[in-house]
């Protein structure tokens, strides 16, 4: 399957229908079309539809109707429903990363993980159906008090680029376990894989339950503002996020926010070199240039050890050369678009310009094949002080910033003084740096002598600025219902 796939031409894995979806149908759009194109190439992918304010009310009117039915589906019954989706997604996991791959410019090679982490995402959920439960309270005989959670109706989520497919069908799937019915906005960079998979899954859920609506600003201004839709998600970056809130705030909407990251990684004295240094590169996530808010783009290494890291770093990182993202060989795919390829170019200029020295990288790759697309090169800076803006601000590109630090309580002021606490990854020996270091960082997700993986189950969120809420375990199941109590008197 995989080798016949890789045979075709792109073209031929690409979606047919490029409506809107919604109420189980495909809609022609009101508000036209928008070009996608391949990253790595700059080629055109075709149109898709772009939703607009009445297309918008449509999709919601649909959702409404949808919520009428799934709501009364008994829980196992929506947990069956969900798992036949799960199962079609492991079926085309690969087709559906040749898409994204093209789409959004991450290598096949990490992409072909990502429909198999979205189908284990909605296993997981439908396993978790029937453990929404409410208490009962103690209140004396002749009185029954008792608790109920249930679902708000409408839910509105909007993913980004990194990962389209992943995103888009993995979560989907907390709401729709707990009763809810969802719109999902695909990142409009790369909306195709989603709009390939409601193709594959068309039929499998009652119509509204699930629907996929491309749309640029306008339409995602009308759909976060509509009044129907009273719970909201977002992965994206901080000032998406800000935008969302203050939206949400004039009807007391509900929202989860997964945010952007200034990630620290801090190798102590004591660290085996041998993991950390690899570690530390990986942490990066090269792979997808940078583009991944997780990205521990701060390496913090203690002056004992610097020269060390920074020579094994040198090393390491020659694993990543940017490459034509369809191909398996490739190990670090192309910037999303021009604009973010700008910016990044940007931070390179500016980074020299505040003293920083680069040691690796900080262009364009000279491979001709790459010359119509958006590459970078994995690039490191040494020398860097937490005072420059390469040490601050999020780059979202494979700018790798390394800091040098003798005093462990002057580093962990440095480490906390940005406005993100997204991740953090420790790497050490000694149980009492470990666990110090853990409390201290100002950090929703921490890693020690690890980095990057996510765990199924366990809840991803950051503090400060990187977002609001928790998602990937059972907190985010329960953030998709209301907490309702009742008081009979018998």
């Amino acid at each position: 399957m995989t080798t016949a796939l890789l045979s075709k031409p792109v073209s031929d894995l690409l979606p047919k229908r490029r409506e809107l979806y919604y109420g189980g149908a495909w809609h022609e759009p009101r508000g036209g079309y928008l070009e996608t194109f391949n990253p790595a190439t700059g080629e055109s992918l075709g149109r898709v539809a772009e939703a607009n304010s009445d297309d918008i009310d449509a999709a919601v009117g649909a959702a409404q109707a949808g919520f009428e039915i799934w709501r009364r589906l008994k829980p196992l019954e929506r947990a069956g429903l969900l798992r036949k989706v799960a199962a079609v997604l492991r079926e085309n996991a690969f087709e559906l990363a040749m898409i994204d791959a093209a789409n959004c410019g991450n290598p096949i090679i990490e992409m072909q993980r990502d429909a198999l982490i979205a189908a284990v995402q909605i296993d997981y959920y439908a396993g978790l159906a029937t453990e929404i439960k409410g208490d009962t309270l103690p209140m004396g005989d002749g009185i029954l008090n008792y608790s109920l959670r249930e679902p708000y109706g409408v839910c509105a989520r909007i993913v980004a680029y990194n990962h389209p497919i992943m995103f888009t069908a993995g979560k989907m799937a907390p709401p729709l376990a707990a009763g809810n019915v969802v719109i999902m906005k695909p990142p409009y960079q790369a909306p195709l894989s989603a709009y390939r998979m409601m193709e594959l899954i068309d039929g499998i859920l009652p119509p509204g339950v699930l629907n996929v609506i491309s749309a640029g600003t306008p339409g995602s201004q009308a759909l976060v503002s509509h009044p129907a839709v009273p719970r909201l998600a977002l992965i994206g970056s901080v000032p998406t996020g800000r935008a969302i809130a203050r939206a949400a705030a004039d009807r007391l909407k509900h929202v989860t926010l997964e945010l952007g990251g200034k990630n620290a990684c801090i190798i102590y004295p004591d660290a085996d070199l041998s993991r950390a240094i690899p570690g530390a590169v990986n942490g990066m996530n090269f792979t997808w240039c940078g583009q991944s808010c997780g990205s521990t783009s701060r390496l913090f290494v203690h002056n004992s050890v610097y020269d060390k890291v920074v020579a094994g770093m040198l090393e390491a990182v020659k694993h990543y050369q940017p490459g034509i993202p369809t191909e398996m060989a490739t190990t670090m795919g192309s910037i999303v678009s021009k604009a973010q390829w700008q910016k990044i170019l940007g931070y390179v200029d500016i980074a020299k310009s505040e003293g920083a020295h680069l040691i690796y990288g900080g262009g364009v790759p000279k491979d001709p094949r790459l010359a119509s697309g958006w590459f970078v090169e994995p690039t490191i800076f040494t020398d860097v002080t937490q005072s420059m803006r390469i040490a601050n601000e999020e780059v979202f590109g494979p700018i790798l910033s390394v800091i040098r630090w003798q005093d462990e309580e002057a580093m962990f002021e440095q480490v906390n003084s940005v406005e993100y606490g997204l991740t953090a990854s420790i790497w050490t020996t000694q149980l009492a740096h470990a666990h110090r270091a853990a409390s201290r960082v100002q950090s929703g997700y921490v890693w020690v002598n690890h980095v990057s993986s996510h765990f199924i189950g366990a809840s991803f969120g950051g503090y400060k600025q990187s977002g609001i809420g928790r998602e990937e375990g059972f907190d985010e199941l329960l953030s998709y219902t209301q907490h309702k109590n009742v008081h009979v008197v018998l």
